[in-house]
């Protein structure tokens, strides 16, 4: 066997079980979460029974847990010996639309017919049909919900069809990191949802340490990583925004790097050094799942940090500004460029607003006296990087579904 090679099979002297320390992966008991699964359980309750329940939805920063707890509630629904319901989970970053997330349903529960080139209208008579034979619930999560292209037309088709059936029903349980994510959404919908709110709060410094400890003990060989290390690594994501998340991202980069350099320990010294690597992973991670427009201010500001501007930008050491009111123009001629309509200064100004919420944009106002009183922007990451991930996210994936529009011209 090729030297290059055999390493690939030797045992990890740094982990035990590298998958305990991913985010994705779901522990049997859910540290610090027991009363947000109550509450899941209370309001699931009715459905549970074949009984028409409210909808619920679910709000909290990246890494409070939202999803962990949910998947932990359908694994445990599914165990139960009578239930009255059905559930679909729903990844809304890949069923990204009303038509993927209804033949997701189908493929759940009617497979057979998932593979046949139905229609729209057709998939949804199957389900309202399907769900009428006994009067069974259908629980729908809809798991960053979002980031749904047309959520209006789902929202609206899954609580109307309550309207249309004679017998049984469909909750809704949607997850999403925005708690104003229904602004978005038109009259119509938001009328139809009769839903209750659930909140999850951001993890503290102490309670990310005792999670980093409960998947260390089975993630890395003993005495690998001592309590300070954890410690440290809770402190920064703590800091950063109390996300588990970027918390177990730091923990498992610094073994790698331990691994990487022949290390017999992982040191605060490996925390350091991961930390940068962690927070980019998962700020790009977010950035591929923005909205369309959100995207595409984005775009435009990291265009404009990397093209330079008609006016002077504002430099602060190493770090540049640049003036709002030159993102939103620069926005205008990109989404126009692409053919899509630009939104009203309105929107844009929420979707700085949320783009600063998600930590990738900062903002100050910078007072009188620099074009009058205007708000200032600077990236949070490098633009190069960013400008890289949307063009990879939206313009290739865009390419890929058919539609012939490129990268606007100028944005190289």
């Amino acid at each position: 066997m090729d030297e290059k090679f055999a390493g690939l099979f030797k045992e990890s002297k740094i982990f035990a079980d590298r998958e305990v320390l991913s985010p994705h992966y779901v522990p049997s008991h859910l540290l610090f979460r027991d009363k947000q699964i109550e509450d899941i359980i209370k309001a699931l309750t009715p459905s549970l029974k074949g009984e028409r329940g409210r909808n619920l939805f679910i709000f909290g920063k990246t890494g409070t847990g939202k999803t962990s707890c949910i998947k932990h509630v359908v694994d445990e629904v599914k165990k139960l010996p009578v239930v009255k319901a059905k559930i679909s989970y729903v990844n809304c970053r890949i069923y990204n639309s009303r038509y993927r997330t209804l033949s997701k349903i189908v493929s759940d529960h009617l497979p057979f017919l998932s593979k046949r080139g139905y229609g729209l209208v057709e998939i949804y008579e199957k389900i309202i049909n399907w769900i009428e034979e006994d009067g069974k619930v259908l629980i729908v999560v809809l798991d960053e919900v979002d980031i749904v292209k047309d959520l209006d037309d789902l929202i609206y088709t899954l609580t109307r069809a309550n309207s249309d059936l004679r017998s049984g029903g469909i909750t809704i349980i949607g997850i999403s990191n925005k708690t104003n994510f229904k602004e978005s959404l038109d009259s119509r919908s938001i009328s139809t949802l009769y839903e209750r709110e659930l909140v999850f709060a951001p993890y503290n410094s102490n309670e990310l340490a005792a999670i980093l400890k409960d998947r260390a003990e089975k993630g890395f060989r003993k005495g690998i990583i001592g309590p300070e290390t954890l410690n440290l690594a809770a402190a920064i994501a703590a800091k950063e925004s109390g996300d588990a998340r970027l918390a177990l991202k730091i923990i498992s980069r610094a073994g790698e790097i331990a691994e990487e350099e022949g290390k017999n320990s992982v040191t605060e010294t490996e925390v350091n050094a991961a930390q940068k690597d962690a927070e980019e992973e998962i700020a790009y991670e977010v950035i591929s799942t923005l909205p369309e427009h959100q995207k595409l201010v984005l775009y435009s500001v990291s265009l404009l940090s990397l093209q330079g501007s008609r006016y002077k930008k504002l430099t602060d050491g190493n770090d540049m500004y640049i003036f709002s009111g030159e993102v939103y123009n620069k926005y205008t001629r990109v989404s126009e460029a692409l053919t899509k309509e630009p939104k009203s200064s309105r929107w844009y100004r929420k979707y700085i607003a949320d783009l600063e919420m998600q930590g990738l944009i900062t903002t100050y106002e910078s007072g009188k006296g620099i074009r009058g009183h205007t708000k200032l922007i600077k990236l949070t990451y490098p633009a190069e990087k960013i400008k890289e991930t949307i063009e990879k996210s939206m313009f290739l994936e865009g390419e890929a579904k058919g539609n012939t529009a490129k990268t606007p011209a100028g944005s190289s």
